[in-house]
């Protein structure tokens, strides 16, 4: 007999015998053709073959057994009342600790001690491990579900206590403000997202666009120049690429972020469509109510990830032009990548703005510091405190670039500033205000500085030449050390609101800055 074959007790026998069906109906048709029936257990006799009805309360017992059996699983939790039959619970009663169906529900105890709950297999759970009564209130001051006993004369008399559902109503309106917070943060990840995947699309086109003329400018000298047309192709290659890998790093962390938000999201809503308030307040919050209160913390994070986008910047023509043009020097005149940037061979340096411990060399294309002072008048042009200077000339607009070499021994600095730079006090320093952007060298140290603020590079130029370049409309500043290869150092992204002076630094004996 398997499984499936069903149970019936042989209803004509006062002892009530039991047999499968099967075998009964087999048993009694070899009988049929004597004409006598007989029990096969007792052998005692009858006459008519009655129809033989299904035992139900063996069958139930018997199918509960079947699954319970290995590999066999009830999902769901059932009625404790339904004894001769399988049914599934629709609440537990804590009082009880029972689970029961719609049908015993209704005449179930409506007592208040009879407190109903969503079905559950672990009702010991909700009660208070220490008085074994219902766990009823909250307890604000220690976080914690708590019995009535608890309240009035246990560990958290005095304390500021909760109905549960009242707590359970106020942290999931905390829950629906945390989640308010992340519908626009997750909005605002994906806004990043497309404008950094637009920015990489646009960096890849732009850097497309000035291969082919790079590749177009070496279609005509093809045969001098293969070698000058792969570096140089290399160059912007290696720039798209790390361009590319900037952003895509960039990107990547905000779609973690971003599924983060969605994970955090997620758990939030199953919490708040939970109607057990036990199951909301036992939830860990994990710091979860304290992100509505950091602003801060998000407007760092907006600030971190602003500064990061703005240090990928953008494809380095200046840089390409600069390798271009320093390998077509004695072939191609004027050969540039990108734009109208030109270099400004005709600066000259204010001589009313000279420190008076600075001289001019090369028909103020240069400077030199001097140990003892000049006796020049003051004036409101003139810097006083540090040894600076100032170039005639400011530059308003378009792309222009400068190149100086540098003596050997003291510090310097050279950069752009606005004309309102201070002229006098600590704040007059280049660099050391809102006003001037510089790099300089000082203690065989490299760094740049704007907004007091110096950051010290991790290369130690070699070379004593040095290039600056300038996109206005851009807002950047470039750096470069004319070397073989040539070495960008830094770059400077800002939003110019005044017209840019020319501006140098320079101390300690014989130390010199010459413009070329």
């Amino acid at each position: 007999m398997d499984k499936t074959t069903p149970i019936v007790p042989h209803i004509p026998l006062t002892k009530g015998h039991i047999f499968c069906r099967e075998c009964i109906d087999r048993v009694l048709d070899t009988q049929e053709v004597v004409g006598t029936y007989s029990c096969p257990d007792c052998r005692e006799e009858f006459q008519d073959r009655s129809n033989l009805p299904r035992n139900i309360t063996l069958r139930n017992i018997i199918e509960r057994c079947v699954s319970s059996l290995p590999g066999e699983k009830v999902a769901g939790i059932f009625c404790a009342y339904c004894v001769h039959s399988t049914v599934a619970a629709i609440k537990s009663c804590l009082h009880c600790e029972a689970s029961l169906c719609e049908e015993h529900l209704r005449v179930h105890s409506k007592s208040p001690e009879h407190v109903l709950s969503e079905p559950s297999n672990s009702l010991q759970s909700r009660k208070c491990s220490i008085h074994k009564k219902i766990l009823e209130y909250y307890c604000t001051q220690d976080a914690l579900c708590i019995c009535v006993t608890c309240c009035l004369a246990g560990e958290h008399t005095g304390h500021k206590v909760e109905p549960l559902v009242e707590a359970s109503t106020k942290k999931k309106d905390k829950l629906k403000t945390i989640m308010a917070k992340m519908l626009s943060q997750r909005a605002e990840t994906e806004e990043r997202v497309q404008s950094l995947e637009e920015r990489r699309r646009t960096t890849q086109e732009r850097a497309s666009g000035v291969t082919e003329t790079v590749t177009a400018l070496f279609g005509d000298i093809r045969r001098k120049l293969d070698d000058l047309e792969k570096k140089v192709l290399s160059v912007i290659s290696n720039q798209e690429q790390e361009l590319s890998v900037s952003v895509s790093n960039l990107i990547q962390q905000l779609e973690l972020k971003k599924n983060e938000l969605s994970q955090k999201m997620s758990h939030i809503e199953e919490l708040c469509n939970t109607s057990d308030p036990l199951t909301v307040l036992k939830e860990q919050e994990s710091g979860r109510e304290d992100f509505c209160d950091s602003e801060n913390v998000e407007n760092e994070e907006r600030q971190a990830y602003n500064e990061k986008v703005q240090n990928i910047g953008g494809l380095d023509e200046g840089l390409i032009s600069v390798t271009l043009q320093t390998g077509l020097a004695d072939i191609v005149s004027g050969v540039k990548v990108g734009g109208d940037e030109g270099k400004d061979s005709g600066i000259r340096l204010d001589g009313n703005t000279f420190h008076n411990q600075i001289s001019y060399i090369s028909d103020y294309k240069g400077i030199q510091w001097n140990h003892n002072s000049f006796n020049r008048s003051v004036t409101p042009e003139r810097f006083q405190t540090y040894p600076q200077i100032l170039s005639t000339r400011t530059f308003s607009s378009g792309k222009h670039y400068w190149e100086w070499k540098v003596g050997k021994s003291g510090a310097w600095s050279v950069g752009m500033c606005y004309p309102s730079i201070d002229r006098d006090g600590a704040a007059s320093c280049l660099g050391f205000n809102k006003k001037s952007w510089c790099l300089g060298m000082s203690n065989y140290q490299c760094s740049v500085i704007h907004d007091s603020c110096r950051v010290y590079l991790p290369h130690i130029p070699e070379s004593d030449s040095f290039r600056m370049s300038l996109d206005y409309e851009a807002g950047r500043l470039y750096f470069y050390e004319l070397c073989e290869p040539i070495r960008h150092l830094h770059t400077f992204t800002a939003t110019f609101s005044e017209p840019l002076h020319v501006a140098c630094y320079l101390w300690g004996d014989y130390n010199s800055i010459t413009f070329q």
